[in-house]
Parts: structure tokens; sequence; C-alpha cells
């Protein structure tokens, strides 16, 4: 694993990376942009944004790479969004969720050198090896309510990924619900989601999924959630296997929400662990630390830390980090925190409320390990 950071000057632009890179095999790069804000508006961050990215690709330590995934936080996506180029053979997600460094936009993106790409069926397709990765952004309904908007969404991804001879309970390994006006609305979303997957055959007994449901603005005012999502074909199930940490938290339905608090996805020559959004919660399903934002991000950490652990991982194979704030006057706090801690480690702080009213911050984050596993495949 190598941490680089690097400040483009002259678009003033830092660039904060984590390679993965196995002699031999498929290299990875998480990337996260910031942009100053130079006072400008929209259009110019973003062009600068824009500027990095075809930049990266002509850098000789990039040679060969495409782009898998990339996402777009921004500070007002309904006015946003239609500037924004249009990109073929990329999974794109644009939420609002505002930069809290005071820019405009900032970026996640994630690359790969050693597969091969392409856009399939309306899904990005990154195949090697006899694996096929699918990923699937920025889905969007338009009518109905919470409930009605997520059980459509889910029917759309389901039925997108039978082209593939591919299910979301058996090949579905991450998931992103973005939810406007989440103090309100979540319900919803909870609700109609734990349905659609008791009909899918998830349930307690089973298996659920990986994810993040947090508050984010869809561009589509008539939207209420957004969903991405992440799948694979050509595993054997013995791949797969759920994180729980059950001396630190609860079984997610035990609160009547449906989703594993992590994934570890084992290869022969790494491992992938996705970290769902982790608050500050307990073993019994209680909020920890109400009021306390340094209390909330120590329990935070120590939660993620255990799931990592479970998963033979730790910070120190941590590719990236999300965080969610719900309050903007945490800011300078939080960022100092996460800058002291992990000073390499590529992360991005927004303004995104979490699920519950007295959470005032979650995170979520992506390891990867390197592994040598001769009974699987490589990467």
């Amino acid at each position: 694993m190598k941490f680089t950071k690097q400040y483009i000057e002259n678009l003033g632009v830092t660039m904060e990376t984590t390679t993965f890179a196995p002699e031999g095999g498929v290299a990875e790069w998480h990337v996260m942009l910031h942009v100053e804000p130079r006072g400008e508006m929209f259009k110019g961050q973003m062009e600068r944004v824009y500027a990095v990215e075809d930049m990266v690709l002509s850098m000789p330590e990039f040679q060969g790479a495409r782009y898998i995934l990339k996402r777009y936080f921004l500070s007002d996506s309904t006015n946003q969004h239609p500037l924004m180029r249009q990109e073929a053979e990329v999974a794109v997600s644009v939420i609002q969720q505002q930069p809290l460094d005071g820019s405009k936009i900032g970026a996640w993106l994630y690359l790969q050198r050693g597969s091969e790409v392409k856009c399939e069926s309306g899904m990005v397709v990154s195949q090697h090896n006899g694996y096929r990765h699918l990923w699937k952004m920025g889905m969007h309904q338009c009518e109905g309510d919470s409930a009605q908007q997520t059980e459509a969404l889910l029917v759309e991804y389901e039925e997108a990924l039978l082209p593939f001879q591919a299910t979301l309970a058996d090949n579905c390994i991450r998931t992103w619900f973005f939810v406007r006006d989440v103090d309100t609305q979540y319900a919803g979303m909870v609700k109609a989601r734990r349905e659609n997957f008791v009909e899918q055959g998830l349930t307690e007994k089973t298996h659920y999924i990986s994810s993040t449901g947090i508050g984010g603005l869809p561009a589509d005012t008539r939207a209420i959630v957004q969903l991405g999502a992440y799948a694979l074909v050509g595993f054997e199930p013995s791949q797969q296997r759920y994180l729980y940490a059950s001396t630190h938290l609860n079984p997610t339905y035990e609160y009547g929400v449906t989703f594993e608090r992590g994934t570890v996805m084992e290869y022969g020559d790494r491992a992938h662990v996705f970290i769902s959004g982790t608050a500050s919660i307990n073993n019994k399903g209680e909020v920890l630390h109400v009021g306390d934002i340094v209390g909330q991000t120590h329990r935070m950490w120590e939660n993620v830390e255990m799931l990592l652990k479970e998963g033979e991982t730790s910070f120190d194979d941590v590719m990236q980090i999300i965080v969610y704030l719900r309050d903007t006057a945490d800011y300078e706090l939080v960022s100092k925190m996460f800058a002291e801690r992990f000073p390499e480690i590529p992360t991005i702080i927004t303004l995104a409320p979490v699920c519950r009213p007295t959470w005032l911050i979650e995170m979520e984050c992506v390891a990867v390990k390197e592994r040598c596993n001769t009974q699987y495949r490589a990467f």
C-alpha cells in the first residue's frame, strides 16, 4: 500500500491517493480531490477538478489505468449537475453532500489497471480472471413517497442484474441509499427495503448487504431516494463473509434495519473489506455520547477498528474514508481529529445528516489487504 498527497498549484487542487499494485496483478487506486474555492462559481471549480482527472491518466504512475467509479459531492446538485459533462464507461455518482472545506465540489475516484472495462446493459463492467464487477450509480425515481421510490429502485436494479445472470441476494456486495430529508424520509426507505429483501430471500437468518443510508439530495427535486450499487459475478460463496464486531455492535435487524456492518471479499491475491456507514453505537443498539462530537468520533473509530480487525485488516489497510457530519460547526474540530489520526488516508468530510437525529457523525471506508490464498483466483 502506498499513500501520496500532491498539491497541483496551478489548478489549486489537492490529490490524495492510495495505491495497491501487486506485481503481475490488477492495480487499484482510490483518489480524493479537494479544490480550493478561490472565490469562484461552481463552473470554475468543476473545470479545475476535471483538468486534474484528465491529467491523472497521463501521469506515469497511472499508466494504463481506467476510471471505474467517480463520485462527486456537490453543494447544490440541482443547479450544478446540469453543468457537468456526460461520461461513458464510468459509473458516475452525483449527490448533494457539500464538502465542508469551503468548496462547491469534491470527488472520490476509483481506478484500475489490468482489467477490461466496458459499459454493458446499463452497467459499468470491470472484468478480469473470471470475475465481473458490476457498478451502477445514480438510480432514482420521480414518483411516489420514499417507500414507493425505494421499492421501484430496487426492482429496477434487480432487473438490471438479470442479463448478467445475477441477483440481488447472491451477487450484490455494496449499496448506497441517499435520502432527501433523512430525518423524515428514512423510515419509508427502510420499510420498503426490508419488504423487498424478504421477497428476495434476504432475512436475518440468511444475510443482508453492506450499505450506507445517509442524507443526500439527488439533483432531480422530485427524487427522494437515490441508489448506487456494486455487484460481483463469478465468485464462490465461501469468498464472501460478513462482519459483526458483536462486542461493540448489535445486529442491525434488532432495531428494524436490514444491512450488514461490513463485507469481506476474499481473492487469491487480496481481500476487499467494505465497511458500511458506521456511527457511535453500542451492542445494544444505543447511541453513545449524545451531543458530544468528540466522544462520538472516538466511539465510531473504535467500532470501525473492530470491524476491520474481524476482517483481518486494520486502519493501515484503509484506502479511503468518507465522513458524514450533521452540523457544519463541527467540521473544524473533526477535520483536525482525522488529520491527526489518519494523516495519509484520502478522506473527504461532507454535510450529510445521519439516519438518527442524535448521531452527529458517521463514516464509511474501503480497505484492501494482500493475501496469498491458493483456494481462490486472484482479483
